[in-house]
């Protein structure tokens, strides 16, 4: 019979409200944040959308070390958030982390536009890319903590705010899309049509106002306190499974369970899963724990803490699983654009001409009309087949994701073979700088199949990274989703330059596209893709969800 110890460790979680007045409705509190969240988009895309073209037009970079730049800069900007939700789970706090990252963007763009405007070209390339890394410090503390801040809003204990929440994810990643789509149109437009100056400094002007707006409702917000760092208790679980490695739970004197509190209201305590059993030896207590008196937290664990660990390595394999999505959605900002740079872009029967660029807004697009269809028409269908309250599961919605990324590369290799066919048709191979006789038009249904894909796999990811983590391990968890978009990224220029060494940079020539292969290093991450999502559902399959005890059970 199972002998339950209680351990009382005195640690706690606070959950503070800095002010007696403030609101209890979630998305009262969260229209503040999404104005910052909203600033933030506008800026980065403002700046990424178009860097590929700045590097190849101004700086003379070659195609293929351009892309590698694009994608590496896109990458760090993804792994920084680890840290950043590392500094505010475990000292900060994630208001406090996101005042000082948007002030920390902000200084990042005001020395993008000094680069650009004060610096001469010969000397400007070391400044450039020190205001764009800058930048990335800001984006690393900003985008673990803002969106797990503004849901953090919503009280669980009530019933209507918990129901908001559950919609919470699809409406808050509409806004993302939409500060994104505003600045493809609008920042791109500026940097091509009246100076790259212009084009840096709207995006600032954006961030400080939006900064703020952030700071006018600090009062309404629902702050939650530091409560030091999840890692250690990570590595507390490990270390106390492995001292007690030979220990059989026969042998020992039970199970160390704790009631931890946070504020007023308990700290989940989650079931007890059969995955990964050969953590449960932190949490048995033998001789050594008895007769000490005291409890030694690198020797023994509770329960809970065993099961918050289990959390993290479940998540482990999707992670690893959904990289070749994110190598697929590097594609976006580098060899999308460079296809389009070359193709007719005029709207109908006028003159204006479109940045190529710009066809990036078609993703956001994309995900305005979907993001709706899929709330009031997918998940209500969906939900009447599958009797699921959701319609479909977290981990089918990334799979199908996935799938929709799979298509998207093979699209995108069959245009391409079309839009090299033109160039052979006309004469024009060794043109690179003509325009052929194509409209960027046809580079519509990749950058729509782009966008579905976002729409079910990026969601996804953030809602899964947000409910599946410990409770206060979620700006870590935001992190960790983000990590797998720059992981992807990195990945993509280890690709390129993989393919520039096995072909002799015959597909991915740097000064001519129309002598390249693109569609075949297209047709590659299509395979890759491929199976990467056949490793994907044999990982969920063994998926276990996050389970809260219930009462009774012991």
């Amino acid at each position: 019979m199972e002998t339950s110890v209680v351990f009382n460790k005195g640690d706690h979680h606070d959950v503070n409200s800095c002010s007696t007045k403030a609101i209890k409705g979630g998305w009262k509190s969260a229209i503040f944040i999404i104005f910052v969240e909203f600033g933030e988009r506008f800026a980065y895309y403002g700046v990424s959308g178009n860097l590929i073209m700045y590097l190849t037009l101004v700086f003379k970079q070659p195609l293929a070390t351009a892309a590698k730049n694009v994608n590496l800069w896109h990458g760090v900007s993804a792994i920084f958030p680890i840290v950043g939700g590392f500094v505010a789970d475990s000292y900060f706090g994630r208001f406090k982390t996101i005042v000082f990252s948007s002030v920390a963007y902000l200084l990042g763009l005001v020395l993008l536009v000094i680069s650009v405007e004060a610096i001469p070209l010969d000397h400007r390339l070391l400044p450039f890319f020190a205001a764009l890394y800058i930048i990335n410090i800001g984006e690393g503390g900003h985008r673990p903590c803002i969106q797990t801040f503004a849901a953090d809003q919503f009280d669980n204990h009530l019933p209507e705010e918990k129901a908001a929440k559950s919609s919470f994810f699809n409406w808050w990643y509409l806004g993302i899309v939409l500060g994104a789509t505003s600045s493809i149109l609008v920042v791109i437009y500026v940097e091509d049509n009246i100076g790259w100056g212009w084009g840096f400094a709207i995006p600032a002007i954006v961030v400080a106002l939006a900064l703020g707006v952030f700071l006018s409702g600090k009062s309404t917000y629902r702050r939650e306190a530091p409560v030091g760092s999840p890692l250690t208790k990570v590595g507390q679980v490990i270390v106390a499974a492995f001292r007690k490695r030979r220990l059989l739970p026969e042998n020992g004197w039970g199970m160390c369970v704790e009631t931890e509190e946070s504020g007023d209201s308990t700290v989940q305590t989650l079931a007890r899963t059969d995955q990964f059993k050969f953590l449960d030896k932190a949490a048995i207590i033998d001789e050594t724990d008895v007769s000490s008196g005291k409890s030694n937290p690198w020797r023994l664990c509770t329960v809970n803490q065993v099961e918050q660990v289990k959390l993290i390595l479940r998540l482990i394999p999707i992670w690893l699983s959904c990289l070749m999505f994110a190598v697929v959605i590097a594609q976006l900002g580098t060899f999308y654009t460079k296809q389009a740079s070359t193709l007719i872009r005029t709207i109908g029967s006028t003159n204006f001409q479109l940045p190529p660029a710009s066809l990036q807004v078609l993703p956001g697009l994309t995900i305005l009309t979907a993001v709706p269809l899929y709330e009031r028409l997918l998940i209500p269908t969906a939900r009447r087949l599958t009797g699921h309250p959701s319609g479909i599961t977290i981990l089918q919605r990334i799979g199908l994701g996935i799938f929709f990324s799979i298509l998207t590369m093979i699209v995108s290799a069959l245009v391409e073979s079309k839009r090299v066919n033109v160039a052979t048709q006309h004469g024009l191979l060794d043109n690179p700088k003509a325009i052929l006789p194509m409209s960027a038009w046809w580079l519509v249904p990749q950058y729509v199949l782009m966008g579905v894909s976002d729409v079910f796999t990026i969601v996804g990811l953030q809602e899964l990274f947000y409910d599946q983590v410990p409770d206060e391990m979620r700006s870590m968890g935001a992190a960790a989703y983000l990590s797998v978009v720059g992981v992807g990224s990195f990945m993509s220029t280890a690709l390129i330059s993989m393919i520039q060494v096995i072909t002799d940079d015959e597909w991915l020539q740097g000064d001519n596209m129309n002598r390249a292969h693109l569609d075949y290093f297209y047709w590659v991450l299509a395979c890759l893709s491929g199976f990467s999502l056949v490793l994907y559902v044999v990982l969920a399959k063994g998926f276990v969800y996050k389970e809260v005890q219930r009462d009774g059970e012991v």
